[in-house]
């Protein structure tokens, strides 16, 4: 069983920068694709970049250009790299498989003031 801990949420002023990582632990993890997700208050969980094992990123479009998606597989660790943060970026953070078929993780809260 695959867990994650996400990290490195916080509150971050409009048009700021914020890191976010992401580790894999377990057994079962292997190399497989990554996603960063979100879900904004009284919205649905969307899916914001991935990464595959060889490191191929793809965005929504929403953060197209703004954000950043890379990973550490010697460290099992992913990251995203969000700038020009704005005050819909607010949301709970979490990391998946591309599949979304991982157990959820906590998520990670990121907050920006409007």
């Amino acid at each position: 069983q695959v867990q994650f801990v996400e990290s490195g949420g916080g509150l971050v002023q409009p048009g700021g920068s914020l890191r976010l990582s992401c580790e894999a632990s377990g057994s079962g993890r292997g190399i497989r694709a990554m996603g960063w997700y979100r879900q904004a208050p009284g919205k649905q969980r969307e899916w914001v970049a991935g990464i595959t094992s060889r490191g191929s990123t793809q965005y929504a479009d929403s953060v197209e250009g703004r954000f950043a998606v890379s990973r550490d597989n010697g460290k099992n660790t992913m990251y995203l790299q969000m700038s020009s943060v704005r005050p819909e970026d607010t949301a709970v953070y979490y990391c998946n498989f591309i599949a979304a078929d991982g157990d959820w993780g906590q998520g990670t809260q990121v907050t920006v003031p409007s």
